[in-house]
């Protein structure tokens, strides 16, 4: 019986160990006073200049970062 119940843990735990198809990279980092790093995982500027506010640091653009093309409607006649 503890074979049937572990088993499908098992499964579970394996599959979340896969890393995804999609890896979110987001358009704005923070880049942090000192040695304290950059962090790339802001939406927007203002979320940027928030994290940044009152501990020195800058925000800018993530390298990284490449839009999503928008998808290719077809016209139909």
């Amino acid at each position: 019986m503890r074979m049937i119940v572990a088993g499908p843990a098992f499964i579970a735990l394996a599959m979340s160990a896969m890393p995804s198809t999609a890896e979110i990279i987001y358009p704005w980092c923070a880049q942090y006073g000192g040695r304290d790093g950059r962090n790339c995982g802001f939406s927007t500027l203002q979320q940027c200049r928030a994290a940044i506010s009152g501990n020195g640091g800058y925000c800018l653009e993530n390298p990284m970062y490449q839009p999503i093309p928008a998808p290719i409607r077809s016209r139909r006649p």
